[in-house]
């Protein structure tokens, strides 16, 4: 097979497989690229199902217990804003970007997630503030492209309302069309985050999500638009998936408030907990990490006991954990059933709890979660490959999500220098 010269992938955050199954007549833009190219309808995620997790895991081939980043946001219990996992730095297996610029290809990122610091070409990372003595500006010149950004600033940053969504999908969709037309990078990765955001807020079917999703449509138009007026399209393939899929809740499990009552942890007023912590919840959402100091000797007491937490569908210990590719340092992880989800809360009222409605949009509070277990009923993400090297209305049953990268290396005539988790899928390609 020839390679092409030119891969743009984009990420529409939380779209997942039923997406497409039930609403792709209603999406122009995506309906002409899956009618063009071959769609992997049902792919199987890592576990945890989080954004950052499979986003490194996408350009990895690797599992998180291998690429590092195994979490959202690090273990930082007396942070009420914890620091999450923005900088390159913190992945252990090699990139994608990064075998491409190896190879000589230039490379562009907007918001792809744990790319601060990076090498790559022209960076967008996404990164924010949450410390009082800094601001987005200083915190984005540091992670990103410095003149890159101020350029792209200078031209858009008026659609842009902070983080707000979907202001912030038109501004790094702008930034991409900009970047394409004008650069003509050979790697281009793109989040969109403005579904898995209205999800989060209102629901995984609301109408607000599903106004989204056609709005996602409408800017891979503009990216696709892109590359004709590059003078690329011809010799570009694109990748359009979803990193995980959502599901509906309205109950909270607060760990952290239990393992308190049991004095296992110091809780603090503003919900976390002092350092001198002997067992602590991590949240996935809809699941979370479980880990206990070394010293920690009731490690039986504290199993029975998680057993018993209404909500909690499934424990894992530790080892159990590391197999399914999660935290290996992890003493336990639990799943929760679907309807609940998990926060790191130490001064709750109670252990489980509604989630009240006028709470909505609040840190914490949500209508919609992932990282629960990737073979839960429904709960499957999607990824469609369209252009020239891919064969034409096509569709293969099945993928994982570390099967990704080694497709994407093979579209750009890379190799990873190790073995990985995941293998190409060779059915997508014309030869």
């Amino acid at each position: 097979m020839t390679t092409n010269q030119h891969l743009v992938i984009i990420s529409l955050d939380s779209l997942g497989y039923l997406d497409i199954r039930d609403h792709l007549s209603e999406l122009p833009i995506l309906n002409k690229l899956f009618q063009r190219g071959t769609w992997v309808k049902s792919v199987t995620g890592i576990y945890p199902t989080l954004t950052y997790p499979s986003h490194t895991t996408i350009i990895t081939g690797q599992y998180p217990k291998t690429h590092g980043i195994v979490n959202n946001t690090l273990i930082q219990p007396n942070r009420p804003s914890p620091d999450w996992y923005w900088y390159q730095k913190r992945v252990k297996s090699p990139t994608l970007y990064d075998l491409a610029r190896k190879k000589g290809l230039t490379t562009a990122a907007f918001l792809w997630p744990v790319t601060a610091g990076s090498k790559i070409t022209y960076n967008l990372a996404e990164i924010f503030p949450n410390r009082i003595w800094t601001n987005q500006v200083l915190v984005s010149l540091k992670a990103s492209s410095p003149l890159f950004l101020l350029e792209m600033d200078r031209k858009y940053g008026k659609l842009r309302k902070g983080i707000q969504q979907p202001e912030l999908d038109t501004f790094i969709t702008a930034c991409a069309v900009d970047t394409i037309t004008h650069k003509k990078p050979n790697l281009t990765l793109i989040h969109l985050v403005d579904m898995d955001s209205m999800r989060h807020r209102y629901g995984v079917r609301s109408k607000e999500a599903m106004a989204a999703l056609k709005r996602l449509d409408q800017h891979v138009g503009q990216i696709v638009a892109a590359t004709k007026a590059a003078g690329t399209y011809k010799d570009t393939n694109f990748v359009i998936l979803g990193d995980h899929y959502q599901i509906n809740v309205s109950k909270m499990i607060h760990l952290n408030t239990l393992f308190a009552q049991k004095g296992w942890l110091t809780p603090r007023a503003d919900q976390t907990f002092e350092k001198d912590w002997q067992v602590m919840a991590k949240t996935c959402d809809g699941s979370t990490y479980i880990y206990t100091k070394p010293d920690f000797t009731e490690k039986a007491q504290l199993q029975s006991l998680l057993t018993t937490v209404t909500g909690v569908e499934k424990l894992y210990t530790g080892t159990q954990a590391a197999k399914r590719g999660a935290d290996p340092n992890c003493t336990f992880m639990l799943e929760a059933k679907a309807g609940y989800y998990f926060t790191d809360e130490s001064h709750r009222p109670q252990i489980v709890e509604d989630v009240e409605p006028q709470s909505l949009g609040q840190p914490d509070r949500y209508h919609g979660v992932h990282g629960y277990d990737p073979d839960k009923k429904d709960y499957q993400t999607t990824i469609c490959f369209s252009g020239p090297a891919i064969q034409a209305g096509q569709t293969v049953d099945q993928a994982q999500l570390v099967d990704e990268a080694p497709t994407f290396a093979r579209l750009l005539g890379l190799q990873f220098p190790e073995p990985l988790a995941g293998q190409c899928i060779d059915a997508v390609f014309k030869d």
